[in-house]
Order: structure tokens, then C-alpha cells, then sequence
């Protein structure tokens, strides 16, 4: 204690333990039912991908999980927001699919151009 605090007449301070409301951070969640309803699985290169139709008591989301080696990131999309997304994926099809590959270019030459004096680049 420092040497001009008192001790409270009302026990802890606020900073030593979790007061009223605030969350417990260290105490583990109740597992949530969960029905799967489809799966399906697609490998793209070295990326394997797992989309996972599920409900919930909360309602219906697709899980989308990708595997890299031993990790696995996922993302989940409510049902309500697939209709959305299936647009979203069409218009980048689409522009995927009518946009040249960029060309590749050279490497650049490591030499410095005549007029490049100052060296900016």
C-alpha cells in the first residue's frame, strides 16, 4: 500500500477483482447445441476449405473454415446474409472472368535512368 491510500471500509478495491457486471473472462462458456445440416469441402492449391450449413437455437449460419497445415480460421455468415453474399461472389466472378491477368513485368533494370540525378525513385 502507498503510503497516502487507506484502507477501504468497504473491503477490495475496484481494480483487484471483477465488480458487479463486468464480465467473468476466465470462466468457460456453456457449449451451444449446434445441428449441422450440410457440409462440403473444396481444396484450392494448398488451402482446404470447409463450409459447414448449421443451426442453433439462435438460427440457421454457414460456418466457412480454411485449413492451412494445422490451422484453421473460420468465419461464420448468418442465414439472412447468404443471399447478399451469393451476389457479392457473382459480381466478383464476373469481374474476374472480364478483367485481363495483369501482365508481368520485367524486373526492373537496377541500373539508375540519365535523368533520374537526385536518386528519387
Amino acid at each position: 500500500m502507498i503510503s497516502n491510500e487507506r484502507p477501504s471500509p468497504y473491503g477490495r478495491r475496484p481494480y483487484q477483482s471483477p465488480g458487479y457486471g463486468q464480465p467473468q473472462y476466465n470462466q468457460p462458456r456453456p457449449p451451444v447445441n449446434e445441428d449441422t445440416l450440410k457440409t462440403a469441402e473444396v481444396q484450392i492449391e494448398r488451402k482446404f476449405f470447409v463450409l459447414t450449413l448449421k443451426e442453433n437455437p439462435r438460427g440457421r449460419f454457414l460456418r466457412i473454415s480454411e485449413e492451412v497445415g494445422s490451422k484453421r480460421n473460420s468465419i461464420i455468415i448468418p442465414a439472412t446474409g447468404l443471399a447478399e453474399l451469393k451476389q457479392i461472389l457473382d459480381g466478383m466472378l464476373k469481374a474476374s472472368e472480364a478483367l485481363p491477368p495483369k501482365a508481368e513485368t520485367p524486373e526492373q533494370d537496377e541500373t539508375p535512368a540519365d535523368d533520374d540525378s537526385v536518386g528519387n525513385r
